[in-house]
């Protein structure tokens, strides 16, 4: 069986579309702004994956003029909010120097590792203050057993949500369980009263 592999340049060549050149990082930075500014989303420009099946035109320039058809303010729109989070990133950059970036990487690689690796002691304390109990984590043996922490004298184990829908799972744990579910600002907790 042989195996073939395009890169995007050829696939660009074989459509017969236009290849832009930019210059180095260039398109990082427009992607990045793009990504905040959130400038390419359907309700801008619109659909594409359905707009692409609803085209009905075999070359580039067929399908640049039956989009802009039904879209002609698309591009311009997304051109300005993106020039807009290109601003906003050029009077940051200035202030960026050494020691804000020692500060980002001593953020992320302290307080967001530590964060981000303890935050089932942060559930068992949330849920410890709802429910008017108290609560500690495991020792290594319950650890052994599933058990992550205590609320009050019940024993719990802590999952992501997505474990709730496992099918057949390998283990039985046999104590409540204590779902969260990791979201944008933060965790959702699901557990049932004690």
């Amino acid at each position: 069986m042989k195996k073939l592999k395009m890169k995007n340049e050829e696939i660009t060549q074989l459509l017969d579309a236009d290849v832009v050149s930019f210059p180095k990082y260039a398109t990082q930075l427009i992607n990045l702004a793009n990504q905040n500014a959130q400038g390419t989303r359907p309700e801008v420009v619109g659909q594409m994956s359905e707009l692409i099946q609803e085209f009905r035109g075999r070359k580039l320039e067929e399908w640049e003029k039956w989009y802009l058809s039904s879209h002609p303010e698309a591009i311009e729109k997304a051109k300005t909010k993106i020039t807009q989070m290109i601003d906003n990133f050029k009077q940051v950059i200035t202030k960026i120097d050494e020691e804000m970036i020692r500060a980002w990487v001593k953020d992320l690689v302290i307080v967001k590792t530590f964060v981000g690796l303890k935050f089932q002691e942060a559930i068992l304390k949330r849920v410890a203050l709802h429910t008017g109990k108290s609560c500690r984590t495991s020792d290594p043996e319950e650890e052994a057993r599933g058990i992550d922490g205590y609320i009050g004298d019940h024993p719990v184990s802590i999952k992501p949500q997505t474990y709730e829908s496992k099918q057949m799972l390998p283990e039985s744990i046999g104590v409540q369980i204590i779902y969260y579910d990791k979201v944008k600002d933060g965790i959702n907790i699901f557990f049932d009263e004690f």
